[in-house]
């Protein structure tokens, strides 16, 4: 008996952390198109750090002063910067030291205002680094070894021909060789330009290999060559023919947090506000970012970063095509949840090899483009090689693109977002979903799209040659969904892929052109030779794919707030299947901001709008496996 518990425990164990729920989407999506999300720092946010040194009152200068604060700091504890504007001519750098925070006394208390900004390390530049001691170079790496074993989708262990170096706790950057240029007409890995992207690869993964997956490291066998990691393997195609390999740094940086400043960026030519690099474990909370050049945060091989209850405004690009709000190069298993978005083109950016990360119940409006200035542009958007797992729920917004820009992206799932394809003074590109060649296996739940009125089309899907959708006559403009056209907005030097609709998974879907839920059969691709999905067998929708209950912070917000089984909401224009998200009120309704987002910066702080006090630890955990 004693040793049947033993084995029992034992199993609990291997199975923490991705184990500690049933899958939500069990009995909706096979288990080949979606994975147990599990984003976020390990253990959430801590409530435990402790204030290092003394407040540091505003001042003009370097920002030397907080960068010796921060040094001189121990573990587990911030250093506090006061009520104030601090005026800093350089920026400031968190570099290899980990397990401090950096705050201020409010977002409405603590300006930072940065005229200089900080050369980080293997990373674009920004006005704080956040980054390990010794920088990050995927073209030359200090440490690779062969991924000999362990390739299977689920597998926490794997091996590898070299461990010298690695420890647990670690982040581990897992790549393979792309696909040929051939199409092999199901999940094709591609970035070649003129065969499957527009534009060819960016340069940031290793060269001819844009799937990457970044792990973190759990245990370490040097004798057999056997490495755990911490969530498992999740692409189905790893294969030795594709020569598997891992990547490591030696040295990474977690536990540092940004929390309750308000950042101000216009005087800066730093590429992002801010910048992780090979980092884990880390956060940004209650934090407001004005001005920033390129993208306000920029995540940089890191995984298990959340970015949460934040207000973002404006870019110095605003109005061209790099204005984003947070983008993701190298980044898995990170959380973006319950943030504000106004005056972005395009708030969130999925970038080189992300897999497993979460984009939750974001507001985003006025999505402002000026060239062209009738343009509207997507809130969610992939854009490079090797997007894959990643969920979208709850969000409130314009729309979801997946171009053919930078390569393929597989097994996206779009999870009761409200998106409305349509902003006053646009009349291109208004299609709400819009999804490019060459990226397949998508998931369409329980969403609720299009503007009354102005989408007159359901969907235009492309053939081998010419469109399959003549009502409108251009490219989707009043069109709810878009399949497998060469590209959405540039030149048309790829062909037109079929098997993107062929692929697709949809289900519960409310728009306003049926003006009714689709739970069509005909919509579910149950017929496919790899990675079918069954019609489920209910119309039944959880209320979350990767949460387990209604969290605090919804607070009087209905739950599920968006879907189909929602009635009697109040966001106008959604067939009472839409409520407005806790951000979207922090913002109308607290922040009293303009309903079509036009005007200047906004006062935040997310005490203002949520109730989302730090919570402990589990004391006892229930175990469901299917």
């Amino acid at each position: 008996m004693r040793g049947n518990k033993s084995r029992a425990l034992s199993l609990i164990l291997l199975c923490l952390p991705v184990c500690l729920y049933a899958q939500n989407w069990y009995g909706i999506l096979d288990s080949s198109r979606a994975i147990t999300w599990n984003p976020g720092v390990n253990g959430g946010i801590p409530a435990n750090y402790t204030q290092c040194g003394s407040t540091i009152a505003a001042y003009s200068g370097t920002a030397t002063t907080i960068n010796n604060a921060i040094a001189a700091c121990g573990a587990q504890t911030y250093v506090l910067l006061g009520a104030g504007t601090f005026n800093l001519s350089t920026g400031i750098l968190i570099q290899g030291h980990s397990n401090v925070a950096l705050r201020g006394v409010g977002p409405d208390k603590t300006f930072l205002v940065f005229s200089g900004y900080q050369g980080c390390l293997g990373t674009p530049s920004a006005d704080i680094c956040v980054e390990n001691a010794s920088g990050i170079n995927p073209a030359s790496p200090p440490h690779t070894a062969n991924w000999t074993a362990g390739l299977s989708a689920g597998s926490t262990s794997i091996t590898l021909d070299n461990t010298s170096g690695l420890s647990p706790g670690m982040i581990l950057y897992l790549d393979q060789l792309d696909d040929s240029n051939t199409d092999n007409g199901n999940l094709w890995v591609c970035e070649t330009v003129n065969v499957c992207s527009t534009e060819g690869p960016v340069g940031i993964a290793r060269t001819g290999r844009g799937q990457v997956q970044t792990a973190v490291v759990t245990s370490v066998n040097s004798g057999t060559g056997g490495v755990g990691i911490y969530n498992p393997i999740y692409m189905p195609n790893w294969s030795s023919g594709k020569t598997p390999q891992a990547w490591w740094i030696g040295d990474q940086i977690s536990g540092v947090g940004i929390e309750n400043l308000s950042v101000d960026h216009s005087g800066t030519a730093a590429a992002a506000g801010i910048v992780f690099g090979n980092a884990r474990d880390c956060w940004v909370k209650n934090y407001r970012s004005l001005w920033s050049n390129r993208a306000h945060v920029w995540m940089f091989g890191a995984t298990r970063i959340i970015l949460r209850d934040s207000y973002f405004y404006g870019t110095q690009s605003t109005g061209g095509v790099q204005s984003y709000g947070f983008e993701n190069d190298l980044t898995s298993d990170s959380l973006f949840e319950n943030n504000i978005f106004q005056t972005i083109t395009s708030p969130f950016v999925g970038g080189t090899g992300t897999e497993g990360n979460v984009f939750g119940y974001n507001f985003s409006i006025n999505d402002y483009m000026t060239n062209p200035s009738d343009w509207l542009s997507s809130s969610a958007f992939h854009h490079d090689i090797g997007n894959t797992y990643t969920l979208y729920e709850g969000n409130d917004g314009i729309g979801f693109t997946g171009d053919a820009i930078h390569g393929t992206s597989h097994f996206m799932t779009a999870f009761r977002n409200r998106w409305i394809g349509w902003k006053t003074g646009t009349t291109n590109n208004t299609n709400v979903v819009q999804i490019s060649s060459f990226n397949r296996y998508f998931n369409f739940i329980g969403n609720v799209v299009g503007k009354y009125g102005y989408h007159t089309t359901y969907e235009c899907a492309a053939q081998t040659t010419g469109d399959s959708c003549t009502a409108d006559g251009n490219s989707g403009v009043w069109t709810i969904y878009t399949w497998g056209y060469a590209n959405h907005n540039g030149p048309l030097n790829i062909r037109n892929d079929p098997f993107v609709k062929t692929s697709m998974m949809r289900w519960g879907n409310y728009d306003t052109v049926n003006s009714a839920v689709r739970w069509q059969a005909a919509e579910v691709p149950s017929s496919l030779s790899l990675y079918a999905n069954p019609v489920p067998a209910s119309q039944t929708l959880p209320g979350s794919f990767y949460l387990s209950n209604k969290p605090q912070w919804f607070s009087s917000t209905p739950w599920p707030a968006i879907g189909p089984d929602v009635t009697g909401g109040n966001l106008p224009g959604a067939g009472g299947h839409a409520n407005l998200i806790p951000a979207g009120n922090c913002y109308l309704n607290v922040m009293s901001g303009p309903s079509d987002g036009s005007g200047g910066v906004l006062t935040f702080n997310a005490n203002n709008c949520y109730n989302d006090p730090p919570l402990p630890p589990p004391t006892s955990l229930t175990v469901v496996v299917h």
